[in-house]
């Protein structure tokens, strides 16, 4: 663990708060939820909630899916990070940040196809998103899911089966979370 020497004090009704650089640098926005961790020396850790990253082992295996039976390169993130992918090297995605261009992409709350310019997921990935969706569960974007290409101008058609197959994985695992 990193000492910041940044020390605050609890309020009347039981808050700290987290100085903006520290929020600014861990990427949290108001808002996300934060799990607490305790241990035995008095600790108290506050860790960033995925909640689509309980969901890993279960978008690992959906993804490993649709690259065997589409032939497609697909990758899942949450809010900040890779949580899974196939067809793409694994060292190269799994659990690096996400490019602001991806998050951005992520806000719009739409499918993404590519056009002129050529987003990445994370810096220093070989592959281009061909098509994006972000993960929606209650209102709220809890992570995306996207086609890549390692082509700099991939084909593109908004009705092709990629295109779909994106749309319904994304609506699938959003509604994972509502059940």
């Amino acid at each position: 663990m990193k000492a910041t020497g940044i020390v605050r004090r609890i309020d009347d009704l039981g808050r700290v708060v987290i100085p903006k650089e520290i929020r600014r640098t861990m990427r949290i926005r108001e808002g996300d939820p934060l799990e607490i961790f305790t241990d035995r020396e008095g600790e108290v850790i506050f860790k960033k909630y995925s909640p689509i990253g309980e969901l890993a082992s279960f978008a690992a295996q959906y993804v490993d899916t649709l690259h065997k039976i589409c032939s497609m390169s697909v990758v899942v993130t949450d809010r900040d990070t890779v949580i899974a992918c196939a067809g793409v090297s694994k060292k190269e995605y799994n659990d690096k940040k996400l490019t602001p261009e991806f998050e951005a992409l992520m806000e719009k709350r739409s499918l993404y196809t590519y056009s002129t310019q050529q987003i990445m997921i994370c810096d220093g990935a070989s592959s281009y998103v061909k098509y994006a969706m972000p993960i929606i569960s209650e209102g709220d974007i809890v992570g995306c899911i996207a086609c890549v290409s390692s082509e700099q101008a991939p084909t593109i058609d908004p009705h092709s089966t990629e295109a779909k197959l994106i749309q319904t994985a994304s609506s699938f695992l959003g509604r994972q979370f509502e059940s």
